[in-house]
């Protein structure tokens, strides 16, 4: 192979790993080649695609606007009339009036997704959920269908900061959910973004939050996780991994290049660091692949500072009167499930649930237990009349949904 096609493989492998990585994988993680030949692994990757249409539910698209100029994007699915119900557990038809007056906004309950995912990961609690209580769901600066950071493009680019991601669920729900009680679901990055919100706004969660969820995610201390590595190798990867990552970044199409050609390598990383059952539904982990490979080498050199800076133990005390459910898979090496019992140490009257062989996709590799889970916790609240009107774990999107 030529030098060129050399440093094509190695920047694509590097580039593989280092986007789970960022979403909670580490480098240097030994892999066996799959022997299957690339045609044939191509052509089960579509039969995988076309079998799963995961991530194909939509609902009426908005947009927000950052405190920068950043245009995030967002969907809101809306109850059914007759099954929306308020903070008090009002049904649907009561809500819209009352003795002539209107009554409160319905509960909106706005899902924050994780670092190299989008809304899409949502795709089971959203369709347990549909038309039963008004959703949010929104995509983070630089992923998905939201624009590039506009602070990270100019001439004098400003680091992401979990901070900056705060504000921006402010925006979005200032745009769309400006009125009524809010229950905040985060999984991973987008618990700290949760977090943070409460950290800035302090004011808001004491109004308007009646309940939160936080899913595989971490108060802070970020830098003390190995990722199932030896510390010694995980130490010599931090040491290097802000310079490999700002080079990387500097060569993104190349990167980019190398990590489509590289795909069965990053598939076994992504399966590493996503799941720990041996049973998860291939459909379900081509799907995960597609989210994480989604987000470019040069988003997760911009957002990858942001996590070994985060500590937001102190703004957690704000949710220490709201109903919490804090959820972790017992084997995530991303963000393993001690960093949720810290957390559930600080809000000692929430539920704690740490679901064997679970790992840090636990909201697709066990969407029954999470929804469950949080379908009561929507019921503890009011958002739902009962647990039996939740799926216990949603389904498949039909076509055209």
């Amino acid at each position: 192979m030529s030098e060129s096609g050399n440093w094509r493989r190695a920047t694509g492998i590097a580039g593989a790993a280092i986007g789970v990585i960022a979403a909670g994988a580490a480098a240097g993680v030994a892999i066996e080649r799959m022997t299957v030949g690339r045609g044939i692994r191509r052509k089960a990757r579509l039969a995988l695609d076309a079998e799963g249409p995961y991530g194909a539910l939509r609902g009426t698209p908005g947009r927000a606007l950052a405190d920068d100029g950043t245009e995030l994007y967002y969907e809101v699915d809306d109850a059914t009339p007759g099954e929306e119900t308020g903070a008090d557990g009002a049904a649907g038809p009561r809500r819209r009036r009352l003795f002539g007056r209107k009554a409160p906004a319905p509960v909106t309950v706005v899902f924050s997704h994780g670092f190299c995912l989008n809304q899409d990961v949502w795709h089971f609690q959203r369709a347990a959920l549909r038309g039963l209580v008004r959703t949010v769901h929104w995509d983070q600066r630089s992923h998905g269908r939201s624009a590039r950071g506009a602070a990270q493009l100019g001439p004098d680019p400003v680091p992401v900061t979990i901070d900056q991601l705060g504000r921006d669920l402010k925006a979005v729900i200032d745009a769309a959910a400006p009125d009524g009680p809010l229950v905040l679901v985060g999984h991973s990055m987008g618990g700290m973004t949760v977090m943070a919100l409460a950290d800035q706004f302090p004011e808001l969660i004491r109004d308007r939050v009646v309940g939160v969820a936080f899913i595989g995610t971490s108060s802070g201390k970020l830098a003390e996780v190995t990722y199932g590595l030896p510390t010694l190798g995980v130490n010599v990867v931090r040491s290097v991994l802000p310079g490999v990552l700002r080079a990387l970044g500097s060569q993104a199409e190349l990167v980019e290049r190398g990590r489509r050609a590289t795909a069965e390598i990053s598939a076994g990383v992504i399966k590493r660091y996503s799941f720990s059952s041996k049973d998860v539904d291939p459909a379900v982990a081509r799907f995960a692949e597609r989210l994480l490979e989604s987000t470019p080498i040069d988003v997760v050199a911009e957002f990858y500072p942001a996590f070994t800076e985060h500590d937001k133990a102190t703004a957690l005390p704000a949710f220490l009167e709201v109903p919490a459910l804090v959820l972790a898979g017992e084997n995530d090496l991303v963000t393993p499930s001690s960093h949720s019992e810290a957390i559930g140490d600080l809000l000692p009257d929430a539920e704690l649930v740490i679901v064997p062989d679970g790992g840090h996709l636990v909201i697709l590799e066990h969407p029954e237990v999470v929804t469950d889970r949080l379908a009561d916790l929507l019921v503890r609240v009011g958002a739902v009349p009962a647990p039996s009107n939740v799926g216990t774990h949603g389904s498949t999107a039909q076509p055209g949904a």
